[in-house]
């Protein structure tokens, strides 16, 4: 059966065999792992990961790929899971969790973000993403990709870029480049923010105006006075904190806010 690729799902399908060899071998699969793959799409991934594991999850929401997996597949090692992704309830798939997917491109920073809520289950996740996401995940700070999706993930992950894949690995080829990050949520124990929700909206006003100084940008949080406390120079942009100061900042506020 032939599968014409769906611009409104995001689809572009992995078909290069030295590349996904090397994806399997970065996520070194184990016969038990409670592993959940995002997107199976034609099964470039599919049919490696089941060679070696016991069972497989996957989530889908394209109804003819669907189909596809109902008689490609033994049933019994692999569930499928019909629905979008973003909406997916992933405590029901059980603990530790393994999640693996090429991730459609339109919507993977809300996944993203979807993931990050479900961390204590997860023992680590493994994604094809647009490369100029993967690089504004993993920036430093003080570089051209850096920015509040950087700040946002990296309070939550330990996060590596591990595979550049070049548009023609795909069909269609997509008009960007791609890679491969992993991403390892950090213990809960070793996450400092008190308030996760006021983290989340300093970060966001800061980076808002990006190019503004932070006695701009957050002269509605914090004094000169504070900033000076807190031994931040308020002439830095939002580009120039690290996840320490802003984590710092957020519950100084917390803290001020409670007394």
């Amino acid at each position: 059966m032939n599968h014409k690729a769906k611009k409104h799902f995001g689809q572009n399908f992995l078909v290069d065999q030295n590349i996904i060899a090397d994806i399997v071998r970065c996520i070194r699969p184990e016969a038990h792992d409670n592993m959940v793959e995002i997107g199976p799409g034609l099964g470039a991934l599919t049919r490696p990961l089941l060679k070696q594991l016991n069972k497989l999850h996957v989530v889908e929401i394209d109804r003819d790929i669907i189909a596809r997996l109902k008689t490609d597949y033994p049933q019994d090692k692999i569930v499928i899971h019909e629905g979008d992704a973003l909406q997916f309830d992933f405590a029901t798939l059980g603990t530790p969790l393994r999640i693996v997917g090429n991730l459609p491109y339109n919507i993977s920073s809300p996944l993203l973000f979807h993931f990050a809520d479900h961390t204590a289950r997860i023992t680590d996740m493994h994604f094809m993403l647009q490369n100029e996401v993967v690089e504004r995940m993993v920036a430093d700070p003080s570089t051209p990709a850096y920015g509040r999706l950087s700040v946002m993930l990296q309070y939550r992950f330990y996060m590596e870029k591990l595979l550049d894949v070049p548009p023609e690995s795909f069909r269609p080829a997509p008009k960007v480049d791609s890679a491969i990050v992993r991403m390892i949520p950090i213990p809960a124990d070793k996450i400092i923010v008190k308030n996760e929700l006021l983290f989340a909206q300093i970060v966001g006003t800061a980076f808002g105006q990006r190019r503004k100084t932070l006695r701009n940008t957050l002269k509605s949080f914090l004094s000169e006075a504070e900033f000076t406390q807190l031994d931040i120079d308020s002439q830095l942009r939002a580009e120039n904190l690290g996840v320490p100061e802003f984590t710092l900042i957020t519950n100084y506020l917390s803290g001020r806010s409670a007394s």
